[in-house]
């Protein structure tokens, strides 16, 4: 009984001294902290990989970069929660293996729109730009502003690859050929959209347009979680990364 009052009388001292009690509170959960998460982010065996989910094209990674200067990620989110109500909405919910090259990630967590990230092959290409370029137009109730300036504005391929080269240094698994012909491989595709928006009525001439961009961006949206699910019958598999960084090997 004498033991537990002066240790008791220690502790209430320590209490007295509120700076010292707060320093050594927040040194405790710092230390506490960095144990448990870096071996989440040291270890490669301990991120759960998708085969199927690969880094960013050269135009999709432009595409999110506009994604994210015009806010979008302020009113969607990404992250389709495991609850019944919304895998009936959205589809699967969503898996860390997914977003194992988000930088940063956009999981988000206000929905003044519906959640995206299921939204890559619901609808064509030309749905997109005309989504983008008035909202009214193809979802009537929305409340979503206007994006026709992404249909004038020229995309700036130019930086391309000095963003892929960042991501490379970070550990995205993109190869020097890749980096190097980043632009050639944006044009191309660009080129790929605009010509399909052509041919199904749409505007003509946006292949240098950031509109395009866009629009690769968010066909892009879960179409690799799609592909594991296709390739597995009917439920996507996460495995647990062995080497190549932390993705593996492509």
């Amino acid at each position: 009984m004498g033991r537990f009052i002066k240790t008791n009388g220690r502790h209430r001292n320590l209490e007295g001294w509120p700076l010292v009690f707060t320093v050594l509170v927040t040194l405790s959960v710092l230390i506490g902290g960095v144990v448990e998460f870096l071996p989440l982010v040291l270890v490669s065996e301990n991120i759960p990989t998708i085969e199927t989910v690969e880094p960013w094209t050269p135009l999709e990674l432009a595409g999110r970069d506009l994604y994210i200067r015009e806010g979008c990620n302020n009113c969607h989110s990404q992250m389709v929660r495991p609850f019944r109500h919304e895998i009936e909405r959205y589809g699967e919910y969503g898996k860390p293996g997914e977003t194992i090259y988000e930088r940063p990630f956009l999981w988000g967590s206000k929905r003044t729109g519906p959640d995206l990230s299921r939204v890559g092959g619901k609808y064509p290409n030309l749905w997109h730009v005309r989504h983008f370029d008035d909202p009214r137009s193809t979802s009537p109730r929305s409340i979503m502003p206007r994006y026709n300036w992404l249909l004038e504005r020229e995309l700036k391929v130019s930086t391309i690859p000095r963003r892929m080269q960042v991501l490379q240094t970070l550990g995205t698994p993109y190869t020097d050929q890749e980096i190097q012909n980043g632009i050639e491989i944006a044009q191309q595709q660009a080129r790929e959209i605009a010509e399909d928006i052509r041919t199904t009525g749409g505007p003509d001439n946006l292949a240098d347009k950031e509109i395009v961009a866009m629009v690769a961006y968010m066909q892009r949206l879960g179409a690799d979680l799609a592909r594991s699910t296709a390739a597995t019958g009917g439920a996507s598999t996460e495995s647990v990364a062995t080497s190549g960084g932390p993705g593996g090997s492509r």
